[in-house]
């Protein structure tokens, strides 16, 4: 009777020695003698790989050549309690099956340190690599524990349409949507193109947010939450920035801006902590990686330790503070007197850039923060004007290393002000008429944010740039894969 497979993470877990089971995987790792190889085999399941003993006498020559690293293996063995150090038990070899070979001279992962950068290339197998094999798993450990906290607290999953025909941002920075010929669209009499006559009967874009949606879900379901991909036609090519990223949005009725903080935070630390219960292994390792990389920087240029630093987050209340607080914190600063900003802040109604928020968190509290009470002029139109008439209802949460990773308001609930905004923004109320009839009919208090899940993996792992946390980043000048 043929031996059921069974995982190596499973096998780590519970074998016991003198069982024979079958494993299959692909081989990390081949080294040994004439009368003995070691293959270092894993599946994907564990950061762990188990060492197959294979006893080469007992083995077809031809056999054990095709054993090279990257090639797919069936084992049949014996469990048997490890004589070297690392691991507990390996599997000494009864039966070795080739499934899929990988020509040593072709296939581009040998056992060696490759650059991220190289790995970007070879995005399609870098999977296969124990750095990419750890963040998603944990990756997936991450989305799993977005759909259980908000499961648990009794909000529904809702899917917003990825094809739009408004910009909720008013960001302008769109990809269009068309089945027109490019060659030759149909034209109005005035030469613009005719999106009359495209697939949707007007002009559609990809979304760069499921908010206004979320929405109208929110003032009938009580609580909602979005999790899907969203786009961004922004030619930024940075470590932090994505074209086509995910982003988590919950929308609450009668959530006023501290019910949304309390619920942001709660969030977040639910979401470390799930990290940290669930991921250790892969964690360690991406830890000690990061150790490695960082060796040769001046202690005060390292990173925290990564599980230290997650840590700190969980256990750590959020430091609370309005802009104009942080704008005089900062006008008053160090690096600010000293012109180390690239940006200075010179008074209010500056918009904070990154090196603001984690001078912030990382120097001025070491603590994350919550900034609320933005300037209006500087924030999205749906925010909920404050009675100063200056600031509207804003928060954002800053984390260490990351600057901004979550933003979002108290929604705007009064049609005339929130028009009168519109207005004043130019953005079209008569497209928008669907979005204002949530405020003509039963309004009420509400608010929502926004969590890029992009940014908390670069957060949770450690990882530098945000292309190496996505499966296949979508960057300027590349859609590969």
């Amino acid at each position: 009777m043929e031996q059921k497979r069974i995982k190596i993470k499973d096998l780590l877990a519970s074998a016991e020695a003198g069982s024979t089971v079958n494993v299959k995987g692909w081989v990390r790792t081949k080294r040994g003698n004439k009368q003995i190889n070691f293959v270092a085999l894993n599946d994907g399941s564990t950061i762990q790989n188990l060492q197959v003993v294979v006893d080469v006498p007992n083995f077809n020559e031809d056999l054990l050549k095709k054993i090279t690293t990257g090639a797919a293996i069936s084992v049949d063995g014996e469990i048997i309690e490890s004589q070297g150090s690392g691991q507990s038990v390996e599997i000494a070899a009864k039966n070795i099956e080739v499934l899929g070979v990988a020509d040593p001279e072709k296939y581009p992962l040998q056992p060696k340190k490759h650059s991220l950068e190289f790995l970007r290339e070879k995005a399609h197998l870098r999977f296969r690599t124990n750095t990419f094999s750890a963040v998603f798993r944990i990756r997936h450990a991450m989305a799993f524990a977005v759909h259980e906290f908000f499961n648990k607290k009794g909000f529904y999953y809702m899917h917003t349409p990825l094809i739009t025909g408004s910009d909720a941002e008013g960001a302008g920075e769109m990809f269009r949507v068309s089945t027109l010929d490019p060659k030759n669209p149909p034209l109005n009499e005035d030469g613009t193109i005719n999106y009359k006559e495209d697939f949707f009967g007007k002009e559609t874009n990809l979304t760069v947010s499921g908010q206004l949606e979320g929405e109208l879900g929110a003032m009938a379901l009580g609580e909602i939450y979005t999790f899907g991909p969203t786009f961004r036609a922004e030619n930024s090519n940075t470590t932090r920035h994505l074209a086509e990223f995910w982003m988590i949005e919950p929308e609450m009725a009668f959530y006023d801006i501290v019910d949304n903080m309390d619920l942001a935070e709660e969030f977040l630390k639910y979401m470390i902590k799930y990290a940290l219960d669930n991921c250790m292994e892969d964690l360690q390792f991406l830890s000690k990686r990061l150790q490695e990389e960082e060796k040769g920087l001046k202690a005060e240029d390292r990173q925290m330790e990564l599980i230290e630093k997650l840590k700190f987050v969980l256990e750590n209340d959020f430091v609370r503070l309005t802009y104009t607080e942080a704008i005089d914190i900062l006008r008053n600063s160090k690096p600010n007197k000293k012109k180390k900003f690239q940006y200075l802040i010179e008074g209010w109604g500056a918009d904070l850039q990154s090196e603001h928020e984690r001078y912030l968190v990382e120097k001025k509290f070491q603590k994350p923060v919550i900034l609320i009470d933005y300037p209006k002029d500087i924030k999205a139109f749906y925010m909920k004007q404050n009675d100063d008439g200056k600031t509207v209802a804003a928060m954002d949460i800053l984390f260490p290393g990351i600057g901004e990773i979550v933003g979002g308001s108290q929604r705007e609930e009064d049609l005339e002000k929130l028009t009168t905004r519109m207005k004043e923004m130019n953005v079209p109320a008569e497209e928008m008429d669907w979005y204002l009839d949530t405020r003509r009919f039963g309004s009420a208090t509400h608010a929502g944010f926004g969590l890029g899940f992009e940014r908390m993996m670069l957060f949770v792992t450690g990882m530098g740039n945000i292309r190496d946390v996505i499966p296949f980043p979508r960057t300027p000048k590349n859609a590969e894969f």
